[in-house]
């Protein structure tokens, strides 16, 4: 079960991506990320509400804890590693063609397999190692398509920012299976809705700030705002991913390596969108790159089982 959320997460994140990237053209990356968070929160305010009132039964799908600062510390932790990570994230996919993009980030399973191997002690198995390979070698071979757009990955620093992206993305992912593994086995066993609601808000919050503090003051001087509609999709589309990404993670025998790496499947529905409705280049190029990319997904997955 928990295997078929992934996917299904990642069929969204996919939609995710491109809503992105439709927002973030010849748009102000600050204020649409801040609408994002505010539209995010008020998806789920009403089960924090509801939940606090007892009109959601604790069995409930959609019931959310109510905890204390010993915990929501933790979930505080939580919204600024994604923040960041978003916002590294943001400014990329706006200077940068989608189909390069979501390649890169479907390398993130490598960093996180990595992370798992130095922080939980997980070890790769022979099918894993020719995965993390085949990923490492075909992220070479992209940059070498993408100079072919004038975009060098050495010297680029909106690559930089996807990259620094997915290293917090996939610190990220490896700090969601501490908060959602149960305290006997070293984890926080924080509830998986109440830690999507409520980092949700915390980044509503601190973008809000950032929003009048960095943005406003400099608005004429930058990129202006302007409003698109796929704004709310990103949030409506982020948000039923990621409760499909933390109910998957919630269950018993749930891996955070595979479900990562499941996930990072959304470069095919990016990839397919940036081919046809964004019309990019060079694609003939990608497409082995992009399909090296999801043989090493293929590795890992059979590795994982073995």
């Amino acid at each position: 079960m928990w295997l078929i959320l992934a996917f299904l997460s990642a069929f969204l994140l996919g939609f995710y991506d491109v809503f992105k990237k439709k927002s973030l053209k010849e748009n102000a990356v600050i204020p649409v990320l801040t609408l994002n968070t505010l539209f995010s929160s008020l998806i789920f305010l009403p089960f924090i509400i509801l939940s606090a009132k007892g009109y959601i039964s604790e069995d409930s799908l959609f019931y959310t804890h109510q905890y204390g600062w010993a915990e929501h510390k933790y979930i505080l932790l939580k919204s600024l590693i994604v923040l960041a990570s978003w916002l590294f994230a943001y400014f990329g996919l706006k200077h940068l063609p989608i189909t390069i993009v979501g390649p890169i980030n479907a390398t993130r399973p490598v960093m996180v397999l990595i992370g798992a191997m130095t922080f939980f002690s997980e070890r790769l198995n022979l099918w894993q190692w020719v995965g993390v390979i085949i990923a490492m070698i075909g992220l070479y071979m992209l940059s070498r398509s993408s100079k072919k757009e004038g975009i060098d990955f050495k010297h680029n620093k909106w690559i930089i920012f996807v990259v620094l992206a997915n290293v917090l993305g996939a610190v990220s992912g490896l700090y969601d299976k501490f908060l959602m593994v149960s305290p006997e086995n070293g984890g926080v066993g924080l509830d998986k809705l109440a830690v999507q609601s409520w980092y949700t808000f915390y980044q509503f919050f601190l973008m809000l700030a950032m929003l009048g503090f960095l943005w406003w003051p400099l608005r004429k001087e930058t990129t202006p705002f302007r409003w698109d509609w796929c704004i709310i999709l990103i949030s409506i589309f982020l948000s039923a991913a990621d409760f499909a990404y933390f109910y998957a993670l919630g269950l018993d025998g749930a891996m955070i390596s595979i479900v990562s790496m499941v996930r990072r499947g959304s470069v095919v529905v990016s990839f397919l969108f940036g081919a046809m409705v964004f019309r990019e280049k060079n694609l003939k190029a990608k497409v082995l790159d992009l399909a090296l990319v999801l043989l090493s997904m293929l590795f890992l997955f059979i590795g994982s089982h073995n």
